[in-house]
């Protein structure tokens, strides 16, 4: 004979509260397996189960409409389509928290160049030059954008002589480090995160597009399908390099077929996971 449990022992053990649970019956998703005969609900240890796997979902991120469908599946009792259809449903938001960090991105660009735009204090009532009211027109909205706050070249060490190792005079220069910055502005950022979506993303048929992601050192390696139009990989790495010159790309062609890497400062690694994805 299967333990049955009421509502408070229920909630005690699935974390869920009595509301919650009573909310969950009344749309569908938790079915008591009996009642008292006093009229109290009855659990069984399915139902723990069911709800274990409900928390599960929630946990990665679905909503309750998202949870119904699939506890369409959790009913078939096969874990191996549960998995399927909650793979599915996980990919997806793989992808939407990509686009909304690259967004996130690009929009803390704008915010930090309107800042840049309203260092200066005019005097007299606002205008097309002062940033109140629309993108300023001074040079101090035309330099490069930082994507990181504090990410930021090293500053050049004060020597008093020669002879120190990062004067270039006697010895090699140290060498630059870019900036983590871009110089495009909050339009052209937009259509560039939306030019490599297009890139990137896998076909159906698998003739194009990124088929897999993997881990390097400082980046990842991003292989591509067969057919894949390698000169596009290079106009959007090069445009990409000349505008956000802290990234460094390697496209090679072998027996492995056509391959980008990206690598990028330890500080950038999150806006290469937004614009690139994620190993898997």
């Amino acid at each position: 004979m299967s333990t049955t449990y009421q509502i408070a022992e229920v909630a005690e053990r699935s974390g869920f509260t009595p509301a919650t649970l009573r909310y969950y019956e009344d749309i569908g998703l938790v079915r008591p397996a009996g009642r008292t005969g006093a009229g109290y609900r009855l659990y069984d240890d399915g139902s723990l189960q069911r709800l274990r796997f409900i928390a599960r979902a929630k946990q990665l991120g679905c909503s309750l409409d998202e949870v119904a469908e699939l506890s369409q599946a959790w009913d078939g009792g096969q874990c191996a389509h549960v998995q399927e259809r909650l793979r599915a449903t996980v990919e997806a938001k793989v992808s939407e928290s990509q686009r909304q960090i690259a967004e996130l991105t690009v929009f803390t660009a704008d915010l930090q160049r309107a800042a840049a735009g309203l260092l200066e204090s005019p005097t007299g009532a606002c205008d097309d030059t002062c940033g109140c009211v629309s993108e300023p027109t001074s040079a101090a909205t035309t330099q490069a954008v930082p994507l990181l706050a504090k990410a930021s070249a090293p500053a050049a060490p004060a020597v008093d002589a020669c002879g120190d190792a990062g004067c270039g005079c006697e010895t090699d220069a140290a060498e630059e480090v870019p900036p983590i910055a871009c110089t495009l502005d909050i339009g052209q950022m937009g259509s560039r995160v939306e030019e490599w979506a297009a890139l990137l993303e896998a076909k159906d048929d698998m003739l194009a597009g990124v088929v897999a992601r993997t881990a390097i050192d400082d980046g990842v390696r991003l292989e591509f399908g067969p057919g894949t139009d390698v000169t596009e990989i290079v106009r959007l790495a090069a445009a990409e390099q000349d505008c956000c010159r802290f990234f460094r790309f390697t496209v090679s062609i072998d027996t492995r077929g056509v391959a980008l890497e990206v690598r990028a400062p330890a500080e950038a690694i999150d806006i290469v996971t937004a614009l690139f994805g994620p190993p898997a």
